[in-house]
C-alpha cells in the first residue's frame, strides 16, 4: 500500500460526494491513518459519520478564517498523533453573488473573503502544521482551470485559485530544505456541493465533456488516486506543481 504508516489530516470534507471524500477514501485504501476537520456543528454532523466510515482516528473543529482555530487544530493533531505526513487543503469559498454575472462587480469585501478562505488559508495551515510535518511529508491543495483561463461565472474564485497556485510555488520553495513537498491538483468540474454555488455549472460540465479528449467529466475517485500518488514516496521529486486531472481539457485549444 502506497501510504501505509502515514498520517493524513484532511481539511474540507463536506459529504460523501466531495473531492476531499474521494481523497480520504483513496488514502484509507492505501493504508493511511486519517483525521478530519469540520466547520461548525452542522458540518460536524456530516463529517463524524464519514470519519467513522473511513476508520478515521478523530475529528476536530477548525474555521480556517481564524488564526486561533488553525493554531488550535495543529495543537490537537500534535496531541493526538505527534507528527504528520500529509496535509490536504480542500477548502474554498466565495459569496454566491460573486459567482455569477461580471467579475468587475465583485465587492471589496467579497474579494477579501474569497482570497482569505480559498488562498490564504493554505498559507496559514502550512505555517501552523510545519513543526508537525515529517521529512518526506506532502501538502496537497485543490485548484481549478479557472485560475488560468476565464471560465464563465467562476469570477473571483478564479483569481483566488490563481493566488493559491502561486502560493504553492512559494511554499514549495520554503519547505524544500525540509524535504517537504507542496503541490496542487487541478480537477475538472465535478458535481459537488461547492460546485452548486457556481452559476450555470451544468454548462461548464457540458463544455468540458464536449471538448476534453476523454469526452467525460472526472470523478472524485480519480482525483483521490492522484492525491494518493502525490502523497506517496513515488512522488518524492515532485513539488511546486499543478497537476491536471481533467480528462485532458487544458491541453485542447478549441
Amino acid at each position: 500500500m502506497l501510504l501505509e504508516g502515514k498520517k493524513a489530516a484532511i481539511f474540507g470534507v463536506a459529504n460523501n460526494r466531495s473531492i476531499a471524500y474521494g481523497i480520504a477514501s483513496a488514502f484509507k485504501r492505501e493504508g493511511a491513518q486519517l483525521c478530519f476537520s469540520y466547520l461548525g456543528d452542522s458540518l460536524k454532523k456530516r463529517v463524524e459519520p464519514i470519519c467513522e466510515e473511513l476508520g478515521g482516528d478523530f475529528t476536530f473543529p477548525c474555521d480556517v478564517a481564524s488564526d486561533d482555530d488553525i493554531t488550535r487544530s495543529a495543537e490537537i493533531v500534535a496531541e493526538k498523533w505527534g507528527k504528520l505526513d500529509i496535509l490536504v487543503h480542500s477548502v474554498a469559498f466565495a459569496n454566491r453573488d460573486d459567482l455569477k454575472g461580471r467579475f468587475i462587480d465583485t465587492s471589496r469585501d467579497g474579494f477579501k473573503l474569497a482570497m482569505d478562505i480559498s488562498a490564504y488559508s493554505l498559507v496559514g495551515l502550512a505555517r501552523a502544521f510545519a513543526p508537525l510535518l515529517n521529512p518526506g511529508a506532502s501538502i496537497i491543495c485543490m485548484t481549478y482551470y479557472g485560475s488560468q483561463k476565464v471560465i464563465t461565472n467562476y469570477n473571483v474564485m478564479g483569481v483566488a485559485k490563481a493566488a493559491l497556485e502561486a502560493s504553492v510555488r512559494y511554499l514549495a520553495k520554503d519547505f524544500g530544505p525540509a524535504n517537504i513537498r507542496v503541490n496542487a491538483i487541478s480537477a475538472g468540474p465535478i458535481r459537488t456541493l461547492a460546485a452548486s454555488g457556481i452559476g450555470d455549472f451544468h454548462q461548464i460540465g457540458s463544455l468540458f465533456s464536449a471538448r476534453a479528449p476523454l469526452g467525460r467529466l472526472v470523478t472524485i475517485e480519480e482525483v483521490g488516486n492522484t492525491a494518493a500518488f502525490l502523497a506517496s514516496d513515488h512522488a518524492s521529486a515532485i513539488t511546486g506543481e499543478c497537476l491536471f486531472v481533467d480528462g485532458g481539457f487544458q491541453s485542447v485549444a478549441l
